[in-house]
């Protein structure tokens, strides 16, 4: 398992998350503007709206702590702070994971 693949427990492939908030361990971040279920490469990208004037963030599957469909929240175990200081989201460049293996990389699973 890899920081590209969701923790055990947390089946997405049979759920669609988009629209889904975002709380970071500190607070709602945004809301969930894509979603992949790639074994290894799994993301969700965060569309941050006003607090990083309308940036997107792409957020490795293995920091996902938990999916409540009731309410439609995904929780990960970062900070807006860290959110905040990843790498841009380019969609023409949504497979190109370097820039983001090497911010996430101190974050684990």
């Amino acid at each position: 398992m890899t920081i590209w693949d969701y923790p055990v427990g947390i089946g997405t492939s049979t759920r669609n998350l988009l629209g889904y908030d975002v709380e970071a361990t500190d607070g709602g971040i945004g809301k969930i503007d894509e979603a992949t279920d790639d074994v290894g490469s799994s993301y969700v990208v965060v569309d941050t709206g006003p607090w990083i004037f309308g940036k997107k963030r792409i957020i490795p599957a293995g920091v996902v702590r938990e999916v409540d469909d009731q309410n439609e929240k995904v929780r990960v175990g970062l900070s807006k702070d860290q959110i905040k200081a990843a790498p841009d989201f380019d969609a023409q460049r949504r497979n190109d994971r370097d820039p983001f293996d090497t911010y996430y990389q101190s974050f684990g699973t």
